[in-house]
């Protein structure tokens, strides 16, 4: 790894202190180099607090050392005012002479006009450096503005012997107080979270973060008729809650009905619907036919499976997946493994 990889690397690390906190916004790390060595550092705490770069160049009391340094961000700089100005405008005022940039912003306001805007104001501009990583980095952010859609975690777990759930419908804890923890981390993490009718009716879940601290995602509830129980715990308004379903109701107090055909397109129309209101992650978390209605649509990202110890010789099976494993670990007793679609 070279002296620019080893700088980007920092940025990417810099930039994962914001991970669940900067939505629409994506993760972006900065560091500012003088003589090989770095000065000072930045990341995007939050949306609508100043960009990594900010961070970075108010850090410095003497700006003048700005004029013989190099600036290294894991994103291109904007180049249009949202909520802050453009951070390519402040690296052209401080005369930074050089700008090590990760990756392109491919969102349509930036795309390659800030590494434009930088290169038209003399500074030597050098991008690409761990683009993959940089890319994988804010996966959520590139594949909501590409894709058109949120970026799609699927996740359960199952047994030794490959079932998910027990045949008459109660609930059964398959996994350890651990990976049990650390879904609930995951949920800090991701915008949103979304369960089917059956799954909201049998197991009755509250689908917040109650083990970690951090963000509650918005709840996602699949209701075709508007049948389920109001006294469940997904609809105690605690946060935010979107049913969808085929009938109209008038939207209360954080619960909002989204109408909508459940027909074969139904995945496709989910994602449509967080799409336009801005959601750009989402994990499903069962039962399985909403599970399998999505890994037959192709309309998956990642999948986060748990297996346990334990055998159950019946019950209801997992649902099938085939993609690239990218991860595994034990967690005590339990195994989890991450693929890739």
């Amino acid at each position: 790894m070279n002296f620019d990889e080893q700088m980007m690397q920092r940025c990417i690390q810099l930039a994962q202190n914001g991970f669940g906190d900067t939505y629409p916004n994506p993760m972006v790390g900065c560091v500012i180099v003088h003589n090989g060595k770095i000065i000072v550092e930045g990341w995007h705490e939050k949306a609508g607090k100043p960009h990594a770069e900010v961070n970075a160049i108010h850090q410095i009391h003497d700006k003048e050392i700005l004029k013989q340094s190099t600036l290294y961000v894991s994103l291109e700089p904007c180049a249009h005012h949202g909520k802050t100005p453009p951070c390519a405008d402040l690296i052209i005022q401080h005369q930074i002479p050089k700008v090590v940039i990760g990756t392109i912003d491919s969102f349509a306001k930036v795309n390659g006009l800030g590494i434009q805007k930088l290169k038209d104001a003399g500074i030597e501009v050098i991008s690409g450096a761990l683009e993959i990583e940089c890319r994988d980095l804010n996966k959520r952010f590139f594949t909501f503005h590409q894709e058109k859609r949120p970026y799609v975690i699927l996740k359960w777990a199952q047994t030794a012997d490959g079932f998910m759930a027990i045949e008459n419908g109660e609930q059964k804890w398959i996994t350890n107080e651990y990976s049990k923890q650390l879904v609930h981390k995951w949920r800090t993490e991701e915008q949103s979270i979304l369960v089917g009718t059956k799954t909201a009716e049998t197991d009755n879940p509250q689908l917040n973060a109650r083990l970690w601290n951090g963000n509650q995602p918005i709840r996602l509830v699949l209701d075709k008729e508007l049948k389920l129980n109001q006294n469940l715990n997904l609809f105690d308004r605690n946060q935010k809650t979107i049913i969808f379903s085929e009938k109209e109701k008038a939207n209360q107090e954080n619960l909002e009905f989204i109408q909508t055909s459940f027909d074969k397109n139904l995945p496709d129309s989910i994602l449509q619907k967080l799409h336009e209101i801005g959601i750009q992650s989402v994990i499903i978390e069962g039962g399985k036919k909403t599970l399998e209605s999505f890994i037959q649509k192709d309309l998956w990202d990642e999948a986060r499976i748990f297996t346990s110890s334990e055998s159950w010789d019946s019950g209801i099976k997992s649902p099938e997946i085939h993609g690239k494993m990218i991860h595994s670990k034990k967690i005590i007793s339990d195994k989890l493994e991450i693929f890739t679609r």
